[in-house]
């Protein structure tokens, strides 16, 4: 809780017990003391119940995870100008930008690139992998923790706390990691799948030229 949300709260207990006490300790009851009773009683459940919202309204941030893995930016050699400018560009906006921590690009059975904190596995597409290129939309695990299956983005980091797979049509999939649970927007998500559209047209182009 917020330390404004607390000092709130204990306001309002302060408030509702001071009402009590008076009360209480009242030789008579008259209707002027009722009435005085009633308002500090309101005054004060109103007190804490505005703490309630507003620590709804500014929850604590997800902390972030110590993740292991040394920076680092691995690139295929063998990729078009276009495509390792376009990579370059798009992974460097997105761990500049946004909460990633790592990202991944599989296309066509190998690994294009790696950039951020890295892993150490061969990554091989899973069943969430899957399930994104047949729905055709991104797939975000908001906190891994809750999803069976997570263990197949381990070669990309160990203990990513949550994850973002877009699919590259049939072809590949990008893989984004984040360094907290809950940590990327709908406005993430939204670019997340306008680069993946990018970035495919630019892969098809290539290969074709090749």
């Amino acid at each position: 809780m917020l330390r404004s949300a607390q000092w709130c709260l204990l306001a309002g207990l302060l408030v509702l017990g001071l009402a009590i006490l008076n009360a209480s300790t009242a030789d008579t009851i008259t209707p002027s003391l009722e009435r005085a009773d009633v308002l500090a009683g309101m005054a004060g459940v109103g007190l804490m119940l505005v703490s309630i919202l507003w620590t709804r309204a500014s929850p604590r941030n997800p902390e972030t995870v110590d993740l292991g893995g040394e920076q680092g930016f691995v690139l295929s050699s063998d990729l078009a100008d276009t495509v390792r400018a376009e990579m370059a560009w798009g992974s460097h906006q997105f761990l500049t930008a946004t909460s990633a921590a790592t990202i991944l690009v599989f296309w066509n059975g190998s690994v294009l690139l790696r950039r951020g904190l890295l892993g150490s596995g061969d990554f091989v597409p899973g069943d969430i992998c899957r399930r994104s290129q047949r729905k055709k939309e991104l797939v975000s695990l908001v906190k891994t923790a809750l999803y069976p299956g997570k263990e197949e983005f381990d070669p990309v980091l160990p203990g990513l706390p949550s994850v973002m797979v877009q699919p590259l049509g049939q072809g590949g999939w990008i893989v984004l990691g984040g360094w907290s649970e809950r940590c990327f927007s709908r406005s993430d998500e939204r670019w997340l799948s306008g680069w993946a559209e990018r970035l495919k047209t630019t892969l098809i182009s290539a290969d074709s030229a090749n």
